[in-house]
């Protein structure tokens, strides 16, 4: 399985400061963002990455991140997104370093405490379809909401007036290769995008759609709030067990 870190957009919910720079080169207590994501997937067993990103700041991940020596990895593979066209956008960008492998998606903001490597071995032998996370929060409104029939996903709602549980789906996915024959059939949304949640509501019709729930805290990073709530989470409790090769 590879692994790719979306990490791109103008993430105009953080002006001023990304009038600047990259959403996810902010710090995040002691590390920037970025490096959150890419421990996730390394804890996972996943040393293959690819990281798609964008806007005015994109060679600041290189200046930063190099071949992922820091990190272990013998090299990182990079990608540019033009403009904001979504996140399957993002994605369909990937589909040559894929190679026809399974993939694990994680949103450049996204933020763990703990690891997903038992949910990366049970998608792997799931075999083909996709496998979403789950988190239960108090504001499900602000996020992709599934439906849930027991272990069955129904079906996924983007922000929702009326919440069907209280479940969150978190930015991380799994997918096979056809992910990308499906964003080619998906049409942009009211904001012009190409949505995420279209991508996954196209498996749990097929039903070829699982999930588990994420164990610890999680949160993204992608309001001054929920930057705020990560870097005291961080502080406190740690995540994803970072630790760098700084002499490497």
């Amino acid at each position: 399985m590879k692994g790719v870190i979306l990490a791109g957009g103008l993430g105009t919910r953080l002006n001023p400061l990304t009038k600047v720079t990259n959403k996810h080169l902010l710090p995040v207590y002691n590390q920037p963002m970025i490096y959150y994501p890419i421990q996730t997937l390394i804890n996972a067993g996943i040393d293959d990455i690819m990281i798609v990103t964008g806007g005015n700041s994109a060679g600041d991940f290189l200046k930063l991140l190099g071949n992922g020596k820091d990190f272990g990895l013998k090299h990182l593979n990079y990608t540019y997104q033009e403009g904001e066209g979504g996140i399957a956008d993002a994605l369909s960008l990937v589909e040559h370093f894929a190679d026809k492998e399974s993939i694990c998606v994680i949103l450049g903001d996204n933020i763990i405490e703990g690891n997903i490597k038992l949910a990366a071995k049970t998608y792997l032998n799931q075999g083909t379809g996709a496998k979403i996370l789950l988190k239960e929060v108090s504001d499900p409104q602000r996020f992709g909401v599934p439906e849930l029939d027991g272990k069955k996903v129904l079906r996924i709602e983007e922000k929702p007036e009326k919440p069907k549980s209280q479940f969150a789906v978190i930015g991380i996915y799994f997918y096979d290769n056809n992910v990308f024959d499906v964003i080619r059939t998906l049409k942009p949304s009211e904001r012009g995008e190409l949505e995420i949640t279209d991508v996954n509501n196209h498996y749990i019709k097929k039903k070829e759609m699982t999930w588990d729930e994420l164990t610890g805290w999680w949160t993204d990073a992608g309001t001054f709030g929920s930057l705020h709530t990560a870097t005291n989470l961080v502080a406190k409790t740690g995540a994803n067990n970072i630790e760098l090769n700084q002499n490497a």
